[in-house]
């Protein structure tokens, strides 16, 4: 399974479905997938922890390196790793830790895998 093959599957079902026969309550909004397991669509402020840079590399130039290196054609973690430590003077290790922790907080937060799709797609 090839890098972005494991963010695509880490980020399927991000908001989950409603049991099968679920009214819900009228007028209650929007239900949170975090009350069902999923990820949260809470807001989160801009010192949020999960919005903290990793070993070093934030959430914005995560997003720009990532598709910096897709336009290369570089689509495995080893690869991406090496194109960042030969274009961006970050540790590959240093960035791999980055790729493990963002992927996590996407998880966690839908909000932050908002604001990742905002970056790449811009970029």
């Amino acid at each position: 399974m090839g890098f972005f093959d494991k963010m695509k599957s880490g980020m399927t079902g991000m908001a989950p479905q409603a049991p099968a026969g679920y009214v819900g309550v009228q007028g209650a909004g929007a239900i949170n997938p975090a009350v069902m397991g999923g990820p949260s669509t809470t807001p989160l402020a801009v010192d949020d922890p999960l919005l903290q840079p990793i070993n070093g590399v934030d959430l914005h130039n995560y997003a720009r390196i990532l598709k910096a290196a897709t336009n290369q054609g570089i689509t495995d973690e080893a690869g991406i790793c090496a194109f960042v430590e030969a274009n961006h003077g970050i540790a590959a290790a240093d960035f791999s830790a980055a790729i493990a922790g963002w992927n996590d907080r996407m998880k966690q937060s839908m909000v932050v895998g908002q604001q990742f799709n905002r970056t790449y797609m811009a970029s």
